[in-house]
């Protein structure tokens, strides 16, 4: 019988708080029984295995990432829409570290296709038609992004930035001042 509160929305969502506590990596069935005082065999009716578990994990930080960057770049267009989203991104990365993680997960195609995956490129190519790019561009660009959020994001949080004088803002001010120009003077085919 399943222990009585146990559901597999308040798993994932202890889970999520965990792994920004402790690392995704370091999400497990036992670390989240542990945590509601239970045997890990009582959270099995309600999650298949420990992937199971991750994969509830990074569609709830992907559909909150979405949400987070869909309300910031409301209303916005061209630059203004640009520097909402990568705050956005930026700032859920800091705030949610394991949550972030999560996001970067391999999902299954079929995972993939109705969760908030698709969203994050559609809210890009958004922000995209202000500065009139259409495919194949838009895909180029839409990589382009991503990678450089997620690249600076991630040397940031490894710390890899601190040693410079510069500081990691003026950096990352000019980071977007450059997409802007980049993304304004996108080279025709």
């Amino acid at each position: 019988m399943a222990r009585a509160g146990l559901t597999a929305e308040r798993l994932t969502q202890a889970a999520a708080d965990l792994a920004d506590e402790v690392g995704f990596e370091n999400v497990t069935v036992s670390a989240l029984a542990r945590h509601f005082g239970v045997k890990d065999a009582s959270l099995y009716s309600h999650i298949r295995n420990a992937h199971d578990l991750r994969v509830r994990l990074a569609v709830l930080a992907l559909a909150e990432l979405a949400d987070r960057v869909a309300a910031a770049i409301g209303g916005r267009s061209g630059k203004d829409a640009l520097v909402a989203f990568a705050g956005a991104y930026r700032a859920y990365a800091r705030e949610h570290p394991g949550r972030y993680t999560a996001t970067q997960m391999a999902l299954d195609p079929d995972t993939a296709a109705t969760s908030a995956a698709g969203r994050h490129a559609e809210l890009t190519r958004a922000i995209l038609r202000g500065y009139d790019l259409w495919e194949p561009d838009q895909t180029d660009a839409v990589r382009l992004l991503h990678s450089t959020f997620h690249g600076y994001v991630s040397l940031e949080r490894a710390g890899a930035f601190h040693s410079h004088p510069r500081g990691v803002e003026a950096s990352w001010t000019r980071v977007l001042d450059a997409l802007d120009s980049v993304l304004r003077a996108w080279p025709a085919l």
